[in-house]
């Protein structure tokens, strides 16, 4: 199971961590030139590697995931201006933010794709959600119709579900939990059309609806509320 770190919770930690860090000599932090100098974000084929040899606690946020280290790796999809944020906390408390952009142009280590449903289409069938059927596209093992629960491991683990869509007919409908609580989506309908959707999955959406490590266990639910579309398969790649 992933620990999942708050980032900034790092500030209470360094007054107790033996560290061999270098002394920075100017009273605890340094430049944002000086971050920069010390960091470096190396692109071979479609792999991704981070790392920052400042003396400082950092998080990289890889295209959308978070990695609470000095150092990081990832395999990404073909596509220009990626972005990739590394964050530095000084001892003193000062956050450093720097950006970075990527362009992946080839692909050299396929993403490995984890399914959730549809794998197996004689056993998983394709299946068209009735509006306002709050179970037809809820992630449960007894209150959901076709999707199964979600792992702690996916929940925690912020994966990207990619959802294979088809006939997809003026289709829109909520991002929520399965206790109706709270919605992911804003306040605003999604709009759901022919091709592949991924959703993000977030830190509230995990604190909502994981069921271990803090999570209140409501179950994501995503519930259509007006037209009509086909869910041919959901699954995330890394």
């Amino acid at each position: 199971m992933k620990k999942i770190f708050l980032f900034l919770a790092a500030a209470c930690a360094l007054a107790s961590c033996e560290s061999e860090q270098e002394d920075i000599s100017n009273g605890g932090h340094i430049t944002l030139e000086e971050l920069v100098a010390k960091s470096t974000v190396t692109l071979v084929g479609n792999e991704v590697t981070c790392e920052t040899k400042a003396p400082v606690n950092a998080s990289w946020t890889i295209v959308g995931k978070t990695f609470t280290n000095n150092y990081a790796w990832k395999k990404l999809k073909k596509g220009d201006n990626q972005e990739i944020i590394l964050k530095a906390l000084c001892a003193d408390g000062t956050l450093l933010e720097n950006v970075y952009t990527v362009n992946v142009t080839e692909i050299t280590n396929p993403l490995d794709k984890f399914w959730i449903y549809g794998e197996d289409p004689s056993a998983q069938p394709s299946f068209s959600p009735g509006a306002w059927d709050a179970a037809a596209m809820r992630f449960s093992d007894n209150e959901g119709k076709y999707l199964p629960f979600l792992s702690d491991e996916v929940y925690w683990g912020f994966k990207t579900l990619i959802f294979d869509i088809t006939d997809a007919a003026d289709c829109s409908g909520r991002i929520m939990n399965g206790w109706w609580s709270a919605r992911y989506d804003g306040g605003n309908d999604v709009t759901w059309t022919n091709g592949l959707w991924e959703l993000p999955l977030t830190e509230e959406i995990a604190k909502d609806c994981a069921r271990g490590n803090g999570g209140s266990g409501k179950d994501l639910d995503l519930m259509v509320t007006s037209g009509s579309m086909t869910v041919n398969s959901v699954y995330y790649e890394e």
